[in-house]
């Protein structure tokens, strides 16, 4: 894996846990009269992030399941626009070479120096 792509799944990560534990400090964090959790809040926090990473494994296994047919279904789309670009390409190719039987005088290129400075 290359580190652009490690960089980004680290983001990723670092996104989905700072939402998970702000979404469980919002929900469960009620009493800030002591120092600890109380029993009930640690509950709740167990409760609230296990919740959140089995929605998120499932989630990333339905993701996975569906990623192949979506990138298939990509290429074809690709595929038949390419076909459509070609097509349309040869329609034009035959108009233009139709419009002038004689081949296009170019310019003779000048000889390559072999002088670095020129």
């Amino acid at each position: 894996m290359d580190p652009d792509q490690q960089l980004r799944n680290l983001r990723d990560f670092l996104l989905v846990y700072n939402r998970m534990t702000e979404i469980c400090f919002q929900r469960c964090s009620s009493n800030f009269n002591y120092r600890n959790l109380t029993m009930d809040e640690e509950r709740c926090v167990d409760n609230c992030a296990g919740k959140l990473i089995r929605s998120n494994h499932r989630l990333m296994g339905t993701y996975v399941q569906l990623m192949p047919r979506m990138v298939q279904r990509r290429m074809e789309e690709m595929e038949s626009k390419a076909a459509e670009n070609a097509k349309a390409a040869e329609a034009l190719a035959p108009s233009s070479a139709q419009a002038s039987p004689w081949p296009r005088a170019t310019a003779p290129r000048p000889p390559l120096s072999r002088n670095p400075l020129c």
